[in-house]
């Protein structure tokens, strides 16, 4: 699929043709084999220029082809025929260059890009890395450094910033196909050696050892146990040390790794699953995907602490007039001062001016009157929303939309006070809410399809990833957080420190353990949940407080730690030790050591040896069993789902694809043993007592991951 013309009396014009990015599919790789043949061959033909239809140069390999057997011409040798090509070659690079599409371009002799494109060697954040030529071509061109940030990263680039780099030679605001041929007129008769990046060297640099030894330290730290990036700095290596075609050897060897492991696969999960999520139906049949979802023009937001903060910001990003509100005027100002510095500083580092006439501040809600849409991002407290909610529904026009940024809060409650229900839903930012890319949109029971597409919809135009959520107590991520939590404290009990907990699950893949990521948020937050949900009151006895409550196990050592002022690294002191208040190093603090001796001998509890295995197993499987009851109560559409949750909410390592991803790879019948082990040791503490729905899906020869719906038999979705 590769139109070829004559153009100009002397120039080839060939032009890939697979929508919507012209990936380099089978058909598209032996169409540019056939034209570039055909080009070469006709003696009328100077100069060839390489594009893509519909403004898109190439978006890189087709990824639905990974898991098929190899069809079609190889990509290498067909860049390899270009490079090697008597006659210049110009891409002409409009839209994007991505992948295999920028290593397409690399093989041309000459590259002119659109002002308005990107380019990126993005394989990375597939588990792989660029294995048509792109760690060998691009060190040769850039240099080393570069190569090594680009290739690693996965980072896009604009078309300027490429210009700069060498990466193209000449970046235009007009039609980038026209001045590509303006350049291949210009070139025709030049030298082509010096423009095959194969046969150059790369860049010679000082201190070689030193230069790959910083760079592989910086992507194991950065990539926490991810294959991909490390074999990127190898393949690179190469490029500096070794011939073309051996480097050329290297990458495939490398390549080869990649594309056999365990991380590959969870990767390449990840990307359609991200591309999945916004697919659901709600129970009677509607599809928000055809539901016509609202255009919010303007919106308001009550409450200006961290998280109102940071969601004036996304919605002023995406471009939509804001109204912030605060009761108090201290308050307000203080928002003001943040949410202005927070959008000029983004402002300044991209070059632009910060879009400050889009908000304005008010410390009524009357202001809010005429807004499209309202987003109650107030304290976590029932009574208080409900009061707001009812106010709002007195104030609003009768078709505003009303949102609540409830992180775990019945919705349809909020909505009872309303005289709207069909237009009320939950929108769950993560904090910060300009950063965190998760959005829980809550379906409440009487949320209508239209209300939930807006959500959907508004989620994805502030650069979000929406995934749909049913109503139920911590809706899915803080409900799915609460045995992963729960396991840790109750091995802390068993003779476990936070450090060692915090050690093995951040070799395991988090950026930081449960223990360091509780001093960060602040303990007391949670503390004040317990207290609201009911576990601490006046009837626990302060100086002997129960371990069980509820009707089951409970570890009051959170508790404790509270009444003793360590919030975590707000004051200073938590499970570990800062410098200060406010500090950001944690150290192992000796106090915690004997508190927790202390404990264990007042409630006898003999404390034992806790493996790094039995600490992963224990909160990770924990999480993925409360999951499987997810799915089976309807709360999330699909496995995927959840794992996109986990994935851009909570810290979850990409490379293992999310904790449903994770029990399919690691085994289902494994996960359900070592369930059960943990159960039978452990028979008060019901979160580890294997879900129906695991003991099904084992039961049915463990099916693929994408097959896990049809062995869900809830009675009814809550989507």
């Amino acid at each position: 699929m590769a139109q070829y013309a004559r153009t100009k009396g002397s120039i080839a014009l060939i032009t890939l043709t697979n929508p919507p990015v012209n990936a380099l599919s089978s058909a598209v790789r032996k169409g540019i084999t056939e034209t570039v043949s055909r080009a070469l061959n006709d003696t009328q033909v100077k100069a060839v220029v390489l594009c893509g239809e519909n403004g898109q140069f190439c978006g890189g390999a087709d990824i639905k082809e990974f898991a098929k057997p190899m069809s079609g011409p190889a990509l290498v040798p067909m860049i390899h025929a270009i490079e090697a090509g008597e006659k210049p070659v110009v891409a002409a690079i409009e839209g994007i260059a991505l992948g295999g599409g920028l290593e397409l371009a690399l093989g041309c002799h000459y590259r002119v890009a659109h002002a308005k494109a990107r380019m990126g060697l993005p394989e990375v954040t597939l588990g792989l890395l660029p294995a048509a030529g792109g760690t060998q071509r691009l060190p040769r061109l850039t240099g080393i450094p570069t190569a090594l940030e680009l290739i690693t990263t996965g980072r896009h680039i604009t078309a300027q910033e490429a210009l700069k780099l060498g990466i193209v030679d000449k970046v235009t605001d007009g039609n980038v196909v026209d001045a590509a041929m303006e350049m291949a007129l210009s070139v025709i008769g030049r030298p082509l050696s010096p423009r095959r990046l194969s046969t150059l060297s790369t860049p010679p640099l000082a201190n070689l050892d030193g230069v790959f030894e910083a760079a592989m330290a910086q992507v194991k730290r950065r990539s926490r146990g991810a294959m991909a990036p490390v074999a990127c700095v190898k393949a690179v290596r190469a490029a500096a040390e070794l011939p073309y075609s051996q480097g050329m050897k290297r990458e495939l060897e490398l390549m080869g790794t990649l594309m056999s492991s365990g991380q590959a696969k969870a990767l390449q999960y990840c990307f359609f699953a991200q591309r999945a999520v916004g697919k659901w139906s709600l129970p009677n049949g509607a599809q928000w995907n055809n539901s016509r979802p609202r255009d919010i023009r303007t919106a308001g937001v009550i409450g200006l602490g961290t998280m109102g903060r940071g969601i004036v910001v996304s919605l002023v990003k995406a471009g939509i007039s804001v109204v912030a509100v605060e009761m108090e005027e201290k308050q307000l100002d203080l928002g003001r001062k943040e949410v202005t510095g927070i959008l000029e500083r983004d402002a300044k580092r991209r070059g632009v001016t910060a879009p400050l006439h889009l908000i304005s501040f008010a410390l009524s809600l009357q202001s809010l009157r005429g807004v499209d849409l309202v987003i109650e991002a107030v304290f976590e407290d029932m009574e208080l929303k409900k009061r707001v909610f009812a106010d709002l529904s007195r104030v609003c026009n009768q078709n505003t939309m009303l949102c609540t940024n409830t992180s775990g809060l019945d919705v349809d409650q909020i909505a009872s006070v309303t005289d709207r229900p069909p237009l009320v839903v939950g929108m769950h930012f993560f904090a910060p809410a300009h950063v965190m890319k998760l959005l829980e949109v809550v379906c409440g029971p009487r949320s209508s399809a239209e209300a939930v597409a807006t959500a959907m919809s508004l989620g994805k135009r502030m650069g979000k990833v929406s995934v749909a959520v049913g109503n139920c107590p911590g809706f899915v991520g803080n409900r799915m957080l609460k045995s992963y939590m729960d396991e840790s404290v109750f091995l802390l009990e068993e003779g476990a420190s936070p450090e060692q907990v915090d050690q093995a699950l951040e070799e395991f893949g988090f950026a930081l353990g449960i223990f360091k990521v509780g001093d960060l948020s602040g303990l007391d937050v949670g503390w004040r949940v317990r207290k609201s949900s009911g576990l601490i009151g006046p009837d626990v006895n302060p100086t002997f407080p129960s371990r069980v409550r509820q009707g089951r196990r409970y570890c009051p050592l959170p508790d404790l730690l509270c009444e003793q002022g360590r919030w975590g690294q707000k004051t200073g002191r938590g499970w570990y030790l800062y410098d200060s208040a406010g500090g950001r190093v944690a150290r192992p603090d000796p106090e915690i050591q004997r508190f927790l001796q202390d404990y264990r001998l007042r409630y006898g509890i003999p404390s034992r040896r806790i493996s790094e295995q039995e600490v992963v197993e224990r909160c990770v499987f924990a999480l993925a069993n409360e999951g499987f009851r997810v799915l089976e109560d309807g709360m999330a559409a699909g496995p995927e789902d959840i794992d996109m949750v986990y994935v851009f909410g909570y810290g979850w390592p990409r490379h293992r694809g999310g904790p449903m991803f994770h029990a399919a790879q690691v085994g289902l019948p494994r996960v359900l043993q070592r369930l059960e082990f943990y159960y039978r040791e452990n028979p008060d503490i019901p979160h580890l007592q294997p879900s129906t729905l695991l003991r099904r899906l084992v039961g049915a020869g463990s099916p693929p991951i994408q097959q896990w719906k049809q062995y869900i038999r809830s009675t009814h979705s809550q989507l």
